[in-house]
């Protein structure tokens, strides 16, 4: 039984679980953001990674800087409960009227394996949430695209548009794609301009043509997703996208 260090009194089992899928969940974690997340002292944080280290976890890292799991470490599969399942049933409704193609099917797939391993009761629970999300008449020209953009970003490949303003004029522009966002009712792409040289947003919708080049493109600084956010929360108090 793992005991508070120090102190010889138990720990709560899901708090050590929790603890070690929270450092496991990033890069690194500070003491500050593990006891928020567990809603428990800093102090009770740096006993427990202790406590562990010294049962054998490989939690690397120290107090004051962070912390993270070492290499070849692994946990028993998860198990859900009932609100847990329910709230990732909701998730998946909710996002798959915005998603592309592609991923809609992934998010579907992945409930199915979780809610097969699921007790009867939870998986019941789960499936039986009244919380639906009907599709709102997402035009398949726009997911494709949507899906197209997607690829590109990750792959890190120029697109050329062929684009309409709000003012109904049109252009070709040649961009670095660098993230989709989705407002409830449009998707928008933030993407570095070649010919302004700047940041630029597109609504997938005002896309008139798109072609996915060969040439690919390296992250430079300068010409991140991060800076581009960053600009835009400059702006504004709140983040909004202005697209030309």
């Amino acid at each position: 039984m793992t005991t508070r260090f120090g102190t010889g009194l138990p720990t709560p089992a899901n708090e050590i679980s929790g603890l070690v899928q929270l450092i496991r969940g990033r890069r690194l974690s500070t003491a500050a953001q593990l006891a928020g997340r567990l809603a428990v002292s800093e102090r009770t944080i740096y006993r427990d990674v202790a406590e562990l280290q010294h049962q054998g976890v490989p939690i690397e890292g120290e107090a004051g800087v962070g912390y993270r799991l070492g290499a070849g470490f692994e946990l028993p599969p998860l198990m859900f409960t009932q609100e847990e399942a329910k709230a990732l049933v909701a998730s998946v409704r909710l996002a798959q009227q915005g998603l592309d193609p592609g991923l809609a099917r992934e998010a579907e797939d992945a409930l199915g394996k979780i809610l097969s391993v699921l007790p009867a009761a939870a998986r019941a629970a789960a499936e039986g949430l009244a919380i639906y999300a009907p599709l709102f008449g997402v035009d398949t020209g726009n997911q494709q695209r949507l899906q197209q953009l997607r690829e590109a970003v990750q792959t890190r490949h120029k697109v050329q548009l062929h684009y309409r303003d709000q003012q109904d004029k049109t252009s070709r522009r040649t961009i670095r794609p660098l993230g989709c966002f989705f407002w409830g009712k449009v998707w928008t792409l933030a993407a570095w301009c070649e010919a302004r040289r700047n940041f630029r947003s597109f609504r997938i919708d005002r896309i008139q043509t798109m072609e996915v080049l060969e040439g690919g493109f390296q992250q430079e600084a300068g010409k991140t997703l991060a800076i581009s956010c960053a600009i835009s929360a400059l702006r504004t108090a709140r983040v909004k996208v202005v697209c030309y």
